[in-house]
């Protein structure tokens, strides 16, 4: 009798830990604040290393370029991907356990734009929206080339599981049309493959529609034609962006509509793949200052939280990533704070120390900003570049570059420019949405022949659509250049020999945006088209970015 008492306790016991955090979530998420502080002894007590799957954070999560984010989970893992256009390595692949904190890990194309020859133009095209999905042991990314037409990038079988950086093969144009882009797949539990994807206006000569069609069983080559399954003309114009999610029987589009800096979210469902679709707005500023919110992707935690990520277009600094709450009710999708975004969430936290539980009640308190934990200053003590950095042309050249990590440093050597002075071997980082500055230690050994004078310049850059440079002075002596920006944008150039010492360079200029994606900072060595057997180079002790 005792033993049957005992081991039922035990079962009980185990089941209450078991669902306690998803207990506290929906506690949480009802705002029974006395109850949770009833049960926080408990957890303690019986739970003392659990952490709830979501801590509390302010928006945006990402206050980075990552324009036209994706998500899905593999397992406990949280994968992200999003627009690259023409930078490389392109389709930069981020990893989270939480959903706030992550790290990129990996990226899917390395070293050429797939389509991209010599000559093509560059700027703002190649990898537009891309949506992120595993399928039998492989990661499958989709993307949409607007000249060219829809891409597959697909990892080699995970045999280890996520160890990046994973294997992937070429990329495979799956359907070849111009004006195609933001492709979602979806495998249904019949086996049939579908792809949803939109209409750029600036190529197709329409804009406004959702489409899909089907894929053969491995999501690599089209079965059948697209086909319209909604007219977004009369009230939700410049639809995009698709989202394609089965649940419940029903078939979900999640989808942005109404334009990038101004429009909404919208959720449609239908019992058919095929429509007809029902639709809500699911999201939109409301009485926020969050404008937008534009395209993201919808995942649940192993917990069964579910979660909606999506970007907002802030100017200069490009489209940063935020998490909004979502939660279901009669099969519909509820976001954020009942359809408005959330500036602040307060998630559980609670470990073995019960001073560490935070207090619901510190509505005041002010809570930083989270920042991607990927690194921010580089000693260059590697033998490959850190996977923050991206060249910005369509292609990466082993002519460009050195990762001296014998002496910890970085050499770039100068390459010849485009005949529009465009530079491909601009090597750039995401600057952050705040005020930051750029600090950099370097030295410029220009080619010695006199013909070659003049000819090569280095230093630190700012490029958008509008080009800052800062050279470096060409002494064969190691200097120190900066940039600051201000919270406005507004840029200031610095230069100092002892790094202590500054004096300004040049008057102060307002950053500017580049083609669909924000301001970026970094280096460039350069020459023009003197034709010359050697070129000079420029060394790079470190290079930080700090908030």
């Amino acid at each position: 009798m005792f033993i049957c008492v005992f081991f039922c306790t035990f079962a009980l016991q185990s089941l209450i830990v078991k669902y306690m955090k998803r207990l506290l979530f929906l506690l949480c998420t009802l705002h029974i604040v006395p109850l949770y502080i009833v049960l926080c002894p408990f957890v303690h007590q019986h739970c003392p290393s659990v952490m709830a799957s979501v801590p509390s954070y302010t928006n945006p999560i990402l206050p980075y370029d990552f324009s036209d984010p994706d998500v899905c989970r593999v397992g406990d893992t949280y994968l992200l991907t999003s627009s690259s256009f023409n930078n490389l390595p392109g389709l930069q692949i981020l990893a989270s356990k939480d959903l706030v904190h992550w790290q990129i890990v990996d990226a899917a194309l390395r070293d050429k734009l797939p389509g991209y020859e010599a000559g093509a133009p560059v700027l703002g095209n190649f990898v537009w929206a891309p949506s992120i999905r595993e399928h039998a042991g492989r990661l499958y990314i989709y993307y949409g080339d607007p000249d060219r037409g829809i891409y597959c990038v697909r990892s080699k079988p995970m045999e280890n599981g996520l160890a990046f950086p994973l294997e992937w093969e070429e990329a495979v144009l799956v359907m070849p049309a111009k004006g195609y882009i933001d492709p979602c797949p979806l495998w249904d539990e019949d086996g049939r493959v579908y792809l949803a994807h939109a209409l750029a206006g600036t190529r197709a000569s329409m804009k406004s529609v959702l489409l899909i069609a089907e894929l053969n069983e491995d999501g690599m080559a089209v079965k059948t034609p697209s086909r319209i399954v909604f007219d977004g003309h009369e009230g939700q114009e410049t639809c995009e962006g698709p989202k394609l999610y089965k649940r419940n029987g029903y078939y979900y589009i999640m989808h942005p509509a109404g334009g990038v800096k101004q429009g909404w979210q919208v959720v449609q469902r239908s019992k058919n793949i095929y429509g007809p679709y029902e639709l809500k707005v699911t999201l939109a500023q409301g009485r926020t200052a969050m404008n937008g919110p534009h395209q993201g992707g919808w995942v649940t935690t192993p917990e069964g939280e579910d979660w909606f990520l999506h970007f907002q277009d802030v100017g200069v600094a490009g489209r940063v990533v935020h998490l909004q709450p979502m939660r279901w009710v009669d099969d519909w999708p509820v976001m954020g704070s009942d359809g408005e975004p959330v500036y602040k969430y307060e998630g559980l936290m609670y470990n073995i120390r019960s001073d560490q539980v935070p207090s619901t009640k510190e509505e005041g308190r002010k809570t930083e900003p989270s920042w991607a934990n990927f690194m921010r200053r580089d000693e260059f003590d590697s033998l490959t570049l850190a996977l923050d950095w991206q060249w910005a042309g369509g292609y990466i050249s082993p002519k460009w570059f050195f990762c001296d990590a014998a002496h910890s440093r970085l050499r770039l050597y100068s390459a010849p420019r485009d005949m529009d002075d465009f530079m491909p071997n601009m090597l750039l980082q995401k600057i952050p949405a705040v005020a930051f500055t750029v600090t950099t230690r370097l030295r410029f050994t220009p080619n010695s022949n006199p013909k070659m004078r003049g000819a090569e310049q280095a230093g630190l850059i700012v490029c958008g659509r509008q080009n800052f440079r800062l050279e470096v002075p060409v002494t064969d002596e190691w200097c120190f250049l900066r940039l600051q920006v201000s919270d406005r944008q507004q840029g200031q150039f610095f230069i100092s020999q002892d790094g202590l010492h500054w004096t300004k360079k040049g008057d102060a200029f307002e950053l500017v945006e580049g083609n669909w994606i924000g301001a970026q900072v970094g280096l460039f060595c350069t020459r023009d088209n003197r034709y010359i057997n050697d070129s000079g180079f420029l060394d790079v002790d470190w290079f930080e970015i700090k908030p």
